[in-house]
C-alpha cells in the first residue's frame, strides 16, 4: 500500500506538471498569433539585452587587458587613449554660428545653428485643444499643419504621412513634438493623417498610398515621409529632408534597446523622393494587421 500511494502521488504531480506546461505553452502560442508585434518585440528585447552585456563585459575586458599590459593609460573617459571609439562617440559636425545671415532668396541651409542635437521627448498628453491654443500665435502656419519658411528659400517640400486609428492621445503630442523640430530644420512641410474606419485588421501600407495620393492632390510635394504617430525623434539633427537614396529615420529605437532589429529593418519612419516612391510602385496592399509591408518596401 504505501508503494502505491508513493506511486501516486508521483503520477499526480507528473500530471500537474503536464498540465500547466501544456496551459502555459498554449497561452504563449496563443499571444503569438493574436499579437506578433508585441511578442516580435519581447523577445528581441530579451535578445538586445544579451548582446549589450556581452558588448559590455567585452568592453571591460579590453580595458582591464590594456591596463594589465601597461601598453596605455586610461584617461579619466569610458575608453583609453588610442581606442578607436568612433562607433561610440559620435564625430563632431560642423554646424553654421549663431550670427548666420538667412536670405530669403537662397536655399535653406541643412546644419542650421539651432540644430543643437539631443533634444527632450516630453510624454505627457496633451489636448487637441491645448495644442490648437499652443500653435494659433503661428501665424505662418497655415490649415494642415502647412508651414514655409520665410527667411529662406526650403530645400525640402516635405509631406508627411500618418497612418492613423485609435491614437487620439498620440496625435497631439506627436504634433507638439515634431512641429518645432521641423520649424528649426527650414523644411517646408504639412501633415497628413489618414484614418482607417471600420472593423478589419489595419493596413499601413493601404494607408499610406491613399495618403501619398491625396498630398499629390494638395500640394507640389518633392519629399514624402512615412510616420507612424508614436514614432518620436530624440535628435534634431535628424534631418527630415529626403536624398538621392531612400532615407530610414527611425533606425535605432529604444523600444529596441537603440539596436537595428536586422539589417533590412525599414519601419517606424522612412523618406522618399516622390520620383523613387512612383518608381517602386509605393506600397504593397496586401498587408493586413501587424508587419510585412516596410520588409516589402524595402525589397523594393
Amino acid at each position: 500500500m504505501p508503494s502505491l500511494r508513493k506511486a501516486l502521488r508521483v503520477s499526480n504531480r507528473s500530471m500537474l506538471a503536464f498540465i500547466f506546461f501544456f496551459s502555459f505553452s498554449s497561452s504563449c502560442l496563443y499571444f503569438i498569433y493574436v499579437a506578433p508585434g508585441i511578442a516580435n518585440t519581447y523577445l528581441f528585447m530579451v535578445q538586445a539585452r544579451g548582446i549589450m552585456l556581452k558588448e559590455n563585459v567585452k568592453t571591460i575586458g579590453h580595458m582591464i587587458r590594456l591596463y594589465t599590459n601597461k601598453n596605455t593609460t586610461l584617461n579619466g573617459t569610458d575608453y583609453p587613449e588610442g581606442n578607436n571609439s568612433s562607433d561610440c562617440v559620435a564625430q563632431t559636425t560642423m554646424y553654421l554660428p549663431e550670427n548666420f545671415t538667412y536670405s530669403p532668396y537662397q536655399p535653406c541651409p541643412e546644419k542650421l545653428p539651432y540644430m543643437r542635437g539631443l533634444i527632450d521627448v516630453n510624454m505627457s498628453e496633451i489636448s487637441f485643444d491645448e495644442i490648437q491654443q499652443l500653435f494659433s500665435k503661428d501665424l505662418d502656419i497655415k490649415p494642415g499643419g502647412h508651414w514655409i519658411p520665410n527667411d529662406c528659400k526650403p530645400r525640402w517640400k516635405v509631406a508627411i504621412l500618418i497612418p492613423f486609428r485609435n491614437r487620439h492621445e498620440h496625435l497631439p503630442i506627436f504634433f507638439r513634438h515634431l512641429i518645432p523640430m521641423l520649424q528649426k530644420q527650414r523644411l517646408e512641410f504639412a501633415f497628413y493623417v489618414v484614418e482607417q474606419t471600420g472593423t478589419q485588421p489595419f493596413n499601413r501600407a493601404m494607408l499610406f498610398n491613399v495618403g501619398f495620393k491625396e498630398a499629390m492632390k494638395d500640394a507640389v510635394w518633392d519629399c514624402i515621409i512615412f510616420h507612424d504617430v508614436d514614432h518620436l525623434p530624440e535628435n534634431d539633427r535628424n534631418y527630415y529632408g529626403c536624398g538621392e537614396m531612400p532615407r530610414h529615420f527611425a533606425a535605432k529605437l529604444d523600444k529596441y534597446m537603440y539596436i537595428l532589429p536586422y539589417n533590412e529593418f525599414f519601419g517606424g519612419v522612412s523618406g522618399l523622393t516622390v520620383e523613387q516612391f512612383k518608381k517602386i510602385n509605393g506600397f504593397p496592399n496586401a498587408f493586413w494587421g501587424w508587419g510585412g509591408e516596410d520588409d516589402d518596401l524595402w525589397n523594393r
